[in-house]
């Protein structure tokens, strides 16, 4: 098959071992279950303290996830297992990664029949395996829900997401900023999406349009691709065919980007700016260099597989964040969408995945 990267893309599937488990490393080092001295005005103050991050209750903690086709996922998998190797007190089971729903429910179920402690689950198709998640929670497993979600909060005792509409938002937000400066009236911005039945797709394509709205200004065309480098470049292809003219491109993932950027070089077209999703580490090298079309990338950061699993072990160990003054972890935790430009990318490459 023709190689599709452009120059300075390293398609490794694998991230390197770096600073993207440091954010699970930072949730188990600040949570404690010792709410500390009570104050004489009886206010409720947390302590911080990092006793949790010494041993505990052993526990065992399923992991299930899609296959790891694309760098975030891959990324997301070895995130999790190294998140797990930290503590002493846990003993990480994951099962075999598919994109196939049958497959990954049966998947879940043989974890439920082991009775693991905790599940970490991040499901190909969140409303798919709502039912099997029901399921593990019924049966007294906590289940923490990792990106997309179930279709109950039912199914989950906690959810730790990305801000999908949160990247719509910065990334139009950065967008309409630079077309302002620009002085561009009626820009012609083009949207490449994900997977279109996917919720977090939605939710990214919303975010994106109700702020370019706030700006004047719309998505002239937008195309679903499927998070791979193949479809990137051919719908990209084909955008660039349709538009003789364009001004921003926001496209929604990263590894998908290898190929919109492939299709984009081999059209010769560099009369607009692009932005990214995701935050891969190829993403932040190409912007740093300041050589090309892509000039931002929006976080939606694979070290929420690291902070799933110490969240896990805490339920599972009847804990909560030191930080909080609630003694149980919480319902939901949405992680911010960050712009990453030439300005800071330094700040963030160490979090990078390679795509």
């Amino acid at each position: 098959m023709t190689d599709l990267r452009p120059a300075g893309f390293d398609r490794r599937r694998f991230l390197a071992v770096g600073g993207v488990v440091g954010a699970g490393a930072l949730l188990a080092a600040c949570t404690s279950n010792d709410t500390g001295e009570a104050t004489n005005d009886n206010s409720q103050v947390a302590t911080g303290s990092n006793d949790n991050a010494a041993p505990g209750t052993k526990v065992t903690i399923g992991f299930s996830g899609p296959q790891s086709d694309h760098g975030w996922i891959a990324a997301i998998s070895k995130n999790a297992a190294d998140s797990a190797k930290r503590f002493s007190d846990v003993t990480f089971e994951p099962v075999e990664a598919t994109n196939e729903v049958t497959r990954q429910i049966s998947s879940v179920e043989t974890l439920i029949d082991k009775k693991v402690g905790a599940l970490v689950i991040l499901p190909f198709d969140g409303k798919a395996l709502t039912a099997v998640a029901r399921k593990a929670m019924d049966a007294g497993i906590p289940v923490v829900n990792l990106d997309r979600e179930f279709d109950t909060p039912q199914a989950y005792r906690t959810l730790i997401k990305g801000d999908n509409y949160g990247m719509g938002v910065a990334a139009a937000t950065y967008i309409g900023e630079q077309m302002k400066s620009k002085g561009v009236a009626n820009p012609v911005i083009v949207e490449i999406a994900g997977i279109d039945s996917l919720q977090l797709t939605q939710d990214r394509s919303r975010g994106f349009a109700e702020t370019l709205a706030k700006y004047g200004f719309n998505v002239t065309a937008r195309q679903a691709a499927q998070f791979t480098v193949e479809s990137g470049q051919q719908v990209t292809a084909n955008l660039l065919q349709a538009q003789r003219k364009i001004d921003a491109v926001w496209n929604h993932d990263d590894d998908q980007g290898v190929g919109v950027l492939a299709a984009i070089n081999q059209a010769n077209r560099s009369e607009f700016i692009m932005v990214g999703g995701a935050g891969s580490a190829n993403a932040m090298r190409l912007i740093k260099e300041d050589k090309g079309v892509l000039k931002a990338t929006v976080t939606y950061s694979p070290s929420m597989a690291s902070s799933a699993i110490s969240l896990a072990r805490l339920i599972a160990q009847n804990k909560g964040l030191s930080d909080l003054v609630e003694k149980q972890v919480p319902k939901s935790i949405t992680l911010a969408s960050e712009t990453i430009t030439k300005e800071n990318v330094d700040q963030y490459l160490s979090l990078g995945f390679e795509s």
